[in-house]
């Protein structure tokens, strides 16, 4: 008897494993999120993938519908952000998990004309740029 419980609950068990890693595995983060920085609540859109975060708010006129973009890295590492095809005055927020860490202001392409690079002042985990 202990055998067919045995075998019931390591059938169970895979099945469990299988549908977690099939149901899952296309579960994504919310497209946007919202977030306190300095006090005030903002509306974020999420850039969670290698290639959200090359686009990013590039190539953009202006944003409707939310405040800027989180970008949300795996690991802590110190982080660039440039301004090239980003026609939006930018504040970058450098951020530890949901500590800010520093600010950087990254003005659009159209005001600079050539593209500027920001750093952060360590390493950071998360990115905010909130449309000025």
């Amino acid at each position: 008897m202990s055998n067919k419980i045995f075998f019931i609950l390591f059938l169970g068990g895979c099945i469990a494993v299988i549908v977690h890693i099939f149901y899952f595995r296309n579960v994504e983060l919310p497209r946007e999120m919202t977030m306190q920085i300095e006090g005030k609540a903002y509306k974020l859109l999420t850039a969670t993938t290698s290639e959200e975060w090359r686009v990013g708010l590039m190539n953009r006129e202006r944003l409707e519908n939310a405040d800027g973009m989180i970008f949300i890295f795996p690991t802590k590492q110190p982080r660039t952000f440039w301004n090239y095809n980003t026609h939006l005055n930018l504040d970058v927020y450098w951020m530890d998990g949901n500590n800010v860490v520093g600010k950087s202001r990254l003005p659009s392409i159209d005001e600079t004309k050539n593209p500027k690079i920001v750093q952060s002042p360590k390493p950071v985990d998360r990115v905010v740029e909130l449309v000025r």
